[in-house]
């Protein structure tokens, strides 16, 4: 039964292969991902049928360089009737961009994306939820590429993103290249700690149970939806095995093959939809701040007020 909140939850996926995450990037580089075989096409495929049986539309931010290669899979997408979303081309971490860097790899993904569903792609997720305090200047980036939402900022502390000083909620950011609209990461407070919740690694990390109580508990103090996030490589625990750190390769293959069917239990338990539909319905209670003026300038640091109560 799903839980009874007014909000959508926006179900995203971040649609890249298993070489591409940035744990392996100091010891695979981009001009060696055609050697690796590919995966992201069965295991999207797997993903949208999971969806598909339980009637969830999702938002999939997919890699442009996966997108070129695999433009039938973008096609697929679209006729389930999912959002499509930039993902970058070459999953280069925002904060390691210059401007200039940033904008080319941007719009390479985007006009590719765009080629193939004749649609205008104008939401974004950084790879890593790489806009941190170091580069809010990339949304300005993306306003002036016309880019409308994001889903890039975390509002935790992480070794390799976060933005701990970043409001929660749902936000509108006016830049001086005109309004965009974030989604950040979700985390519960706990024991004055901020507990990652969004999905990914700390979905299959947690038990199922506590996942769910932990979303529940969201919705039910915040009164704001939550950001769900997964991505095909997690769903496909026979994929090869990368080189890395002990820290990278625990993050990377710890429980996958348990994250399929705790999706599959968890989907019929809350309202899921787009990023788009939940920026929608949420676009009336949300907060604005200036990215001149200094982003998250005077941000209430408990995060205690509810969505609801934003004027």
């Amino acid at each position: 039964m799903k839980h009874g909140f007014m909000f959508t939850n926006p179900m995203t996926i971040d649609v890249e292969d298993y070489f591409h995450v940035s744990a392996f990037a100091d010891r695979v580089r981009p001009r060696d991902w055609e050697h690796f075989p590919s995966r992201v096409v069965a295991n999207t495929q797997r993903l949208l049928k999971l969806l598909e049986r339980h009637s969830t539309r999702a938002t999939f931010f997919i890699l442009g360089w996966v997108a070129e290669r695999h433009p039938e899979l973008v096609r697929d997408i679209q006729r389930d009737g999912h959002e499509i979303g930039c993902h970058s081309h070459w999953h280069r971490l925002v904060y390691d961009l210059t401007p200039d860097e940033f904008r080319a790899d941007l719009v390479q993904a985007r006009d590719v994306l765009q080629q193939i569903t004749g649609e205008p792609v104008t939401l974004y997720r950084a790879p890593s939820f790489s806009i941190t305090r170091d580069s809010t200047w990339a949304l300005d980036v993306l306003a002036d590429e016309g880019f409308t939402g994001d889903s890039s900022i975390y509002p935790v502390y992480h070794d390799r993103y976060g933005y701990p000083e970043a409001d929660p909620d749902p936000h509108r950011v006016l830049t001086p290249s005109g309004l965009i609209t974030q989604f950040p990461g979700s985390a519960l407070r706990l024991c004055g700690f901020r507990l990652p919740i969004s999905g990914g690694g700390y979905f299959r990390l947690y038990p199922g149970w506590f996942t769910q109580q932990c979303l529940s508990r969201f919705q039910r103090r915040m009164q704001r939806p939550f950001m769900f996030y997964i991505h095909p490589w997690e769903v496909d625990p026979d994929q090869p095995r990368m080189p890395g750190s002990w820290k990278s390769r625990f993050r990377h293959y710890q429980n996958l093959a348990t994250t399929e069917p705790k999706l599959d239990w968890l989907l019929p338990k809350f309202r899921f939809g787009t990023m788009g539909q939940a920026l929608t319905e949420c676009e009336p209670l949300m907060r604005e701040y200036s990215l001149e003026q200094g982003l998250y300038a005077g941000v209430d640091r408990a995060h205690t007020r509810p969505l609801a109560a934003a004027h």
